[in-house]
């Protein structure tokens, strides 16, 4: 079974609720409905003003039948939602006249769903930039204990299963921060771990990499991954990991031996940390398309209750399986 087959499965299997911000934007319309139809969420709600969102159902013949719709302005939760938003934000200076006002704002509004349990997981992002969608998530939704980080990650699948968990590796963070420091390092080595168990299937290994393995070069930038390794180490996270290592050093047990003799991620990694966006970001597309591989995502990691984004030019089939695959992070 291939990767989306998998979490569409998954999500089946655990009929969880979905929350969708982007109401009325149309391709969100239409996969709600195939969420349903295809019973990858218990339920579906879509955001936005009710005769607004009816308006783009008919103009795309989508049956809204079984699909929930909240119109944040009017809803009986309003007062609910923006004193929760108050209480969480009033640190920053927030009043209960200004929460009122920016809970009503979809993204917001999904996220707090989330958080007080009124949905298992959000999706947002076909007309909304990763900015936004982050902000709500990290102000509402949170990261994990222990974590301060939101990152994300890419599943690279169908390479040769010699590579990885038979042929499927994580690829962390290639989508969100530019240029971790050192901590930042440490937490999306962890949040990349667990996407490796929920999405792979498999324990992590990880291998946090650089361009240089073992000391081999002096520079600002490995010292950072060194820093970030020792950070590791000192948490004892519950995976197996080392760095700093090269790729070659990572991945080829021949090479892991002559430059990092006795790693315990010999010719087991799973899972790669790269030590910035543009490196991850570069990394990631050679392998689509030098390697045939499938990269799916990005998905986000580190939040405390699943959400993910999405590119604003992702198709109706994109933000199906995108919430197939959040659904399946739900406990």
């Amino acid at each position: 079974m291939d990767f989306v087959s998998e979490m569409k499965a998954k999500a089946k299997s655990m009929r969880k609720r979905l929350v969708l911000p982007e109401g009325t934007e149309p391709r969100t319309v239409k996969a709600a409905q195939i969420l349903i139809k295809e019973q990858l969420a218990v339920s579906v709600t879509l955001l936005g003003k009710v005769t607004d969102i009816q308006k783009v159902a008919e103009n795309e013949g989508v049956d809204l039948n079984n699909i929930n719709i909240v119109s944040p302005h009017a809803d009986a939760n309003l007062n609910k939602y923006a004193h929760e938003y108050y209480e969480l934000r009033k640190h920053k200076g927030m009043t209960e006249e200004q929460a009122k006002i920016d809970i009503t704002d979809p993204l917001r509004w999904g996220a707090m769903m989330v958080h007080l349990d009124a949905a298992d997981a959000m999706v947002a992002g076909a007309e909304n930039t990763t900015g936004d969608v982050l902000r709500a998530g990290l102000a509402i939704i949170g990261t994990v204990p222990g974590l301060k980080t939101a990152s994300s990650c890419f599943v690279m699948a169908n390479l040769d299963p010699r590579w990885g968990a038979d042929g499927a590796l994580i690829f962390s963070d290639c989508a969100v921060i530019p240029d971790p420091t050192a901590e930042q390092l440490a937490d999306i080595a962890e949040s990349a771990a667990q996407s490796c168990r929920e999405f792979l299937g498999a324990e992590p290994v990880v291998a946090l990499m650089s361009f240089s393995t073992k000391g081999s070069a002096k520079h600002d930038d490995v010292t950072k991954v060194q820093t970030a390794v020792g950070l590791l180490k000192g948490k004892n996270p519950g995976f197996v990991f080392d760095g700093e290592l090269q790729a070659d050093a990572a991945l080829v047990p021949s090479v892991t031996d002559k430059k990092a003799p006795g790693s315990p991620v010999r010719g087991k990694v799973n899972t790669l940390i790269f030590p910035d966006l543009g490196s991850g970001n570069i990394g990631y597309k050679l392998v689509q398309r030098l390697g045939k591989a499938e990269a799916f995502g990005p998905f986000l990691q580190g939040f405390a209750k699943p959400i993910s984004d999405l590119s604003r030019g992702a198709s109706v089939d994109d933000i199906v399986t995108t919430a197939a695959v959040t659904l399946s992070r739900a406990k």
